[in-house]
């Protein structure tokens, strides 16, 4: 039986569909909440699929709750590890460390006793290394430099990392995933439907910096094909463009017809917005603007993602594709 945690997310919905599309009979899939399994429903009504949703076995489970999440193991035999905490707020750094670290800890203990046979870990390319300079793409032997700033969420994920392969040192067999930003539908005002909603209505401001794409049809069926293969214990990139914010922006615009964001935003204006943002957090706001959202979004950086490609003799989706289907998903 295959498992799924973060199966009501955007990554884990889109995976149990495409497990039930190639034809696996038995899949589970945790939750903790009813209300999200409406989400995980809206990815199978959108692709005309809901027979197929009530396929699935649903066992309510915490990665953080041991006893809940040694019932959802049982019978077991392949794991996808998608449950992850997002959040670029510095309020959510115990969140993240526990949520990511620990219980990406938790699984990996679980499937070592549990004999599972393979498990597949949702990573991010935040987990990579840096290169000295922009031309260099980042591969997945980037080497990770702990003396350079790296966001609250990056460390917690490279510390997710560290949990897996501690786990591949006991025995078990692991293939880890790094998509860049995942474009999909279903999730309008979650992780890149937020920034389609910004677009949505009129954002006009742009930065000099580029952002790492994928479509999430994408990452779940390299997911499928490296958990289907012989190959363990590797990490693959998945990025299908390295896009200039603009031209990013610029391009969703003229999917949904808005007005093109035309005003650059510099370090100055960047740093102003975001120390802004954090003195009307003190008065009772919701962080929506972080220094690490700002140092992101000046970021030139180049993710190749040729090992993947090529491993599995894979083409990624085009942008123009994929951001014309999920922008036009958008309520």
């Amino acid at each position: 039986m295959i498992l799924v945690t973060g199966a009501t997310g955007l990554v884990g919905s889109h995976l149990l569909l495409h497990l039930l599309q190639q034809g696996e009979q038995r899949v589970c899939a945790i939750y903790r909440d009813e209300k999200r399994l409406e989400k995980t429903k809206e990815v199978f009504a959108l692709h005309q699929a809901e027979p197929l949703f009530d396929q699935i076995t649903w066992r309510k489970a915490d990665i953080l709750d041991l006893p809940s999440l040694e019932e959802a193991f049982q019978g077991v035999t392949h794991v996808y590890h998608c449950a992850a905490f997002v959040s670029f707020d510095p309020k959510d750094e115990k969140k993240l460390r526990k949520t990511n670290i620990e219980g990406t800890a938790n699984i990996v203990n679980l499937c070592l006793a549990f004999s599972i046979e393979k498990l597949c870990h949702v990573s991010s390319i935040a987990a990579l290394g840096e290169t000295l300079h922009c031309s260099i793409p980042i591969t997945e032997k980037t080497e990770w430099n702990p003396e350079l700033y790296h966001s609250d969420y990056a460390l917690s994920k490279f510390g997710a990392e560290m949990e897996v392969w501690r786990g591949t040192q006991e025995g078990l067999n692991v293939v880890i995933v790094n998509p860049g930003v995942i474009f999909g539908r279903g999730f309008d005002r979650e992780g890149s439907g937020e920034l389609l909603y910004k677009v949505s209505r009129n954002f006009p401001f742009y930065t000099d910096g580029t952002t790492a794409v994928v479509a999430v049809e994408d990452v779940v069926s390299c997911m499928y094909q490296l958990m289907c293969s012989t190959v363990v214990n590797e990490r693959y990139t998945l990025v299908a463009a390295n896009l200039s914010n603009k031209d990013l922006l610029h391009q969703i615009a003229a999917i949904l017809r808005k007005k093109p964001a035309r005003f650059q935003l510099g370090r100055l204006g960047l740093s102003l917005a975001w120390r802004l943002d954090a003195l009307m957090s003190a008065l009772g706001k919701k962080r929506s603007f972080t220094r690490a959202i700002a140092k992101a979004s000046l970021s030139c950086f180049y993710y190749d993602a040729s090992k993947a490609e090529q491993t599995l003799n894979f083409k990624f989706s085009s942008p123009s594709v994929f951001l014309e289907r999920t922008s036009k998903s958008l309520k």
